[in-house]
């Protein structure tokens, strides 16, 4: 199993349910995709003086869990997951960063 780990931080701060929204289009779009095995998100925890720190910051982690490299590749070339992509983009533009990694223990 693969787990792809994104931190996606939007550019403004959006209201929550804006990021419930998005959250659930990006879910929706992997598991239409018939490659997804799991899925998680959870919203960023701020600490107080972290804006401070010159690192991204991320609105929120998201973890989709796939058998493998070509089922990971097929999830993101589903037609839905660009459209998602694209359309949150212009809406919301957000920064993403992700790790692909075998399960945590």
């Amino acid at each position: 199993m693969i787990h792809h780990t994104m931190l996606v931080s939007f550019e403004n701060s959006l209201p929550d349910a804006d990021l419930d929204q998005f959250l659930q289009d990006i879910e929706k779009a992997m598991r239409d995709s018939g490659q997804l095995r799991t899925f998680s998100a959870r919203r960023h925890i701020p600490v107080p003086g972290e804006e401070e720190i010159p690192a991204l910051i991320a609105t929120a982690v998201l973890q989709f869990g796939v058998a493998d490299r070509d089922a990971l590749a097929a999830a993101f070339a589903a037609p839905g997951a660009e459209e998602v992509i694209h359309r949150w983009q212009a809406r919301h533009p957000y920064k993403v960063a992700w790790v692909n990694h075998t399960p945590l223990d």
